[in-house]
């Protein structure tokens, strides 16, 4: 069970933010994307014993992770971990129906992943997502070209440098994916840690 300090900060703000948005009185079925340890997947799980979570994961490690919160919580409503490559197109991605989820959740991961994968979560949850369905964010944006404060102007920088392909995602253009794809930006929500929750609702089928 790998953890991570930043998760167990984040995962009570990001909890109230669906606490605000996601009914508890009717079962829905939801996707995390890029599920890390496993610690964010369990502690909404928790919260929500409505909700069937799908938690998915690239890399090996953390699907093993993710697999053995699942094993010690004993939760009946998280599903096992699978392998989702989110840069691929969506009808590779474990057998999701079209329409067949309620909520999406990603965290912390557009920023530390190629562009693709941005374009690929984006696409594929245009599809995957039913009507009214919500896809929540999670991470650090910039705003119109701008990064504030320094302190993630010095992280955009550690990234791009670590990784070119690397680096925060301005909020216009993916509100404009969004658009794209079905997907209206519908609120922001400021957090801890110069880090904002975006909101998008799907408006329309893709």
């Amino acid at each position: 069970m790998l953890n991570a300090a930043a998760a167990d900060r984040n995962k009570e703000p990001i909890l109230a933010v669906l606490k605000s948005r996601v009914t508890s009185d009717r079962h829905l079925m939801a996707l995390e994307i890029s599920s890390g340890t496993g610690q964010h997947v369990v502690h909404f799980a928790k919260a929500f014993p409505n909700i069937t979570w799908q938690p998915s994961e690239f890399e090996a490690q953390s699907i093993s992770s993710i697999e053995a919160y699942r094993q010690y919580h004993r939760l009946q409503n998280v599903k096992p971990p699978i392998y989702l490559d989110v840069s691929q197109s969506w009808e590779n991605w474990g057998g999701f129906e079209v329409e067949s989820c309620d909520l999406v959740v990603n965290i912390n991961m557009m920023h530390i992943s190629p562009l693709a994968c941005t374009m690929g979560l984006f696409n594929a949850v245009g599809k995957i997502l039913k009507r009214q369905g919500l896809l929540l964010t999670y991470g650090p944006y910039a705003f119109k070209g701008s990064i504030t404060p320094q302190s993630n102007v010095d992280f955009d920088q550690s990234l791009r440098y670590r990784n070119p392909e690397w680096g925060l995602r301005d909020v216009s253009f993916l509100k404009k994916l969004g658009q794209e794809n079905g997907l209206r930006l519908e609120e922001i929500v400021d957090m801890p840690a110069n880090n904002q929750c975006l909101l998008f609702l799907k408006d329309s089928v893709v």
